[in-house]
């Protein structure tokens, strides 16, 4: 799949033409056309084809390949910077305004001389000037078989005007038309800006420590296991690891939290974080390419080519609503006049091509799209990735959300608690046989009793070391045959031993044969876990917690964050049999899961919404989720659904909105209340009020 910038693409509707007819080529294997962000998203081996298809469709549309870096000149516009960049409509508006004016002056005047040649010229020459583009474009899309657009029912309906004569009318028509295209372009472009300044966080340079010296280079040019010097003020460049000093770093730009975050030695940091206060020296643990920085991009960019199902029925409804309202406005102007002798064409055409202005579905094809686009960049603001508009539909149609336990609900910072020997055996040889048995081990128990042991580790003491998954490790240490695990290894080893439900995380101790005791091992609730679950509840959504620790530990867990369904002792792959449990009986809603180890990604990937916790977590539980969560905290949980569900309820007050409207003024102009005036508000009024309510869904 490749991404490509399309120029020069100036409305929705020819983004969807764009998409449907590329589609149709037969070596596309998937195309997906975002006007919003200027983009087209495809997968095809024949790139040159799709380029002479657009062409065929949008001549002006040019095609390019997108760069990876983004211009550090993204900055959000001020009024002074939009009225540079659209400097040309404006001129253009005002051109017409004042010829318009002036023609309305000469309406007044001339009529009582019967002398209309300069009320002509003026009102044909203001029409053109603000018209020019949208009759070019309906010629254009007429030579090549595509009538029905927003811009032959412009061009019908004023052209319609100036023959009957209602030339102020068509000329306003034309106007308002403009007015409102520049704000849908101000609108969209406000949302492009927005969300590349969330993604304006790519450090330019990184200070490369090599030989003694230090020397600013590019961030792509440094490789894994160089070190690094980042200074105070000085954005991070690469993901890595803190070998020498101490900080504050701003981490707003990836998680969307404002309080500074406090850094040591061995601390992991990422890319795009701001140093606030010492120098950190930095060894770097991934390529650029691979960071924290390049994910978030590929995941925001690449969000606007999974389209919700309300985006698709939009492009497909307005693609038959228009030669429908055209034929239903052809048969307005004829039918009454040949049915009763008493009414004239002059009068029922007039009221078609009111109709036919009111009808433009501009107000639908831009809002709905640039409505979730602003979902996700609001979502981004907040530190939560969406990866898809389809997927902020999901997650408000969610009843069930299923936590992993460690590192989701639960800080992962283990510590051992407690110590219990037995059969003659002492705290210390239990340490020590723990020790040397997960010295190899990164999982973070085996670090909490490598921590408490502190002692230097023999490695030449240590044999066949075997791990049993889902149970333990079993190794030989200075001779000695070692188990160490949960109960359920106990027992598939038939070793005898006086307690099986032990509150806590139990690490079981045995030596040849021999139960020796077992070490508790401690982990905390995050700070907003128990309220995460408690608003969820709230929120009328269902919660459950699964996890691999023993019935006893998670029960009181469960007890102190509040929910009533949990399942303990469960493998990987038990977790995603109890996942297909849920989403069997879940028949009105959809299930999310959310975790953030690498064995969390199959179920992950099995769930309704697949939700990723932490910038810090996994690499497969990030690539294979649909929501990724930049912050450990669990309320970002429900930060997600309440923006999907504001994002959703703002796309159908839009959709309400302008059918409800635009049903309300074709009545009016049918029946010959509605005029021109009524019309331009009908269309243009309601795309421009649909375009700003759209993008309030960006706070």
């Amino acid at each position: 799949m490749k991404k490509y910038q399309l120029k020069n693409i100036d409305c929705a509707s020819c983004a969807a033409k764009i998409e449907e007819g590329v589609a149709k080529l037969e070596q596309v294997k998937f195309v997906s056309v975002d006007f919003a962000n200027s983009t087209m998203h495809i997968d095809t081996p024949d790139i040159e084809e799709v380029k002479q298809k657009i062409k065929e469709i949008e001549p002006e549309v040019e095609v390019v390949e997108t760069q990876d870096e983004i211009s550090s000149a993204v900055k959000f516009s001020n009024i002074k910077d939009e009225f540079v960049e659209n400097k040309p409509e404006l001129i253009k508006i005002f051109i017409t305004l004042l010829l318009l004016i002036i023609g309305m002056i000469f309406e007044e005047e001339i009529h009582n001389t019967h002398y209309h040649f300069a009320e002509y010229l003026v009102f044909i020459f203001a029409y053109l000037i603000s018209g020019w583009g949208v009759l070019r474009g309906a010629v254009r899309s007429a030579t090549k078989g595509k009538v029905f657009n927003e811009h032959f029912l412009m061009t019908i309906a004023t052209g319609g005007a100036l023959l009957i004569d209602a030339m102020p009318e068509a000329v306003t028509v034309m106007l308002f038309y403009v007015i409102g295209e520049l704000f849908q372009d101000i609108a969209v472009n406000r949302s492009r800006k927005s969300v590349k300044a969330l993604l304006e966080i790519r450090p330019d340079y990184a200070n490369l420590k090599s030989n003694g010296e230090v020397k600013r280079v590019s961030p792509e040019s440094v490789r894994v296991g160089e070190y690094i010097l980042v200074k105070a003020g000085e954005k991070i460049p690469l993901d890595g690891e803190i070998i020498e000093g101490n900080s504050f770093l701003d981490t707003s730009a990836l998680t969307g939290e404002s309080v500074p975050r406090k850094v040591k030695e061995r601390d992991i940091v990422l890319a795009g974080m701001i140093n606030q206060s010492g120098l950190l020296t930095i060894r770097v643990t991934k390529l650029f390419n691979e960071s924290s920085i390049s994910r978030i991009l590929e995941l925001v960019e690449n969000a606007a080519s999974k389209k919700a199902q309300t985006e698709k029925f939009i492009t497909t409804f307005a693609k038959y609503y228009t030669p429908v309202v055209v034929f239903g406005a052809l048969l307005l102007a004829i039918i009454p006049p040949l049915l009763f002798s008493e009414q004239t064409f002059t009068e029922w055409i007039y009221r078609a091509l009111v109709v036919l202005v009111i009808s433009c579905p501009c107000a639908l094809v831009i809002s709905i799209p640039l409505g979730y686009f602003g979902g996700i960049g609001g979502a981004s603001r907040k530190g939560i990735l969406v990866k898809g508009s389809n997927y902020l539909d999901a997650l408000t149609k969610v009843k069930t959300v299923v936590f992993d336990k460690t590192g989701t609900l639960t800080k992962g910072e283990f510590k051992v608690s407690e110590i219990v020997s037995a059969n003659g055996f002492s705290n210390e040889d239990i340490l020590k046989y723990a020790a040397y048995a997960e010295a190899n081990s990164n999982h973070p128990i085996a670090k909490s009793i490598l921590e408490t042991y502190n002692n230097k580790i023999q490695q030449s003491e240590i044999s066949e070391v075997k791990e049993i998954s889902g149970h333990g490790i079993q190794a030989k240490i200075n001779g000695d045959e070692v188990l160490i695990g949960n109960d359920r290894f106990l027992h598939m080893e038939n070793i005898v031993h006086d307690k099986c439900d032990i509150e806590g995380t139990v690490v079981h101790v045995v030596v040849n044969k021999k139960y020796a005791g077992y070490i508790v091992i401690s982990d905390s609730l995050k700070d907003e876990a128990a309220e995460a679950i408690a608003e969820l509840n709230k929120l009328k959504v269902n919660t459950v917690m699964l996890t691999g620790d023993n019935k006893s530990a998670a029960e009181v867990y469960a007890k102190k964050l509040g929910i009533r369904e949990y399942y303990a002792e469960l493998l990987p792959e038990n977790k995603v049999e109890h996942i297909e449990k849920l989403l069997s009986a879940a028949h009105d809603g959809k299930v999310a899961f959310v975790g953030d180890g690498i064995n969390d990604a199959p179920v992950i990937a099995r769930a309704d919404v697949g939700i990723a916790m932490g910038a810090l977590g996994s690499d497969a539980a990030v690539e294979t989720a649909d929501v990724v969560l930049m912050t450990d905290s669990p309320m970002q949980v429900v930060h997600s659904i309440e923006v999907a569900k504001r994002t959703r309820t703002i796309v159908w007050q839009n959709i309400a909105f302008a059918m409800g409207v635009k049903l309300f003024f074709i009545l009016l102009g049918a029946f010959g209340i509605a005029t021109m005036w009524e019309a331009v508000f009908g269309d243009m009024g309601v795309a421009i009020i649909a375009i700003l309510n759209a993008m309030r869904v960006m706070k």
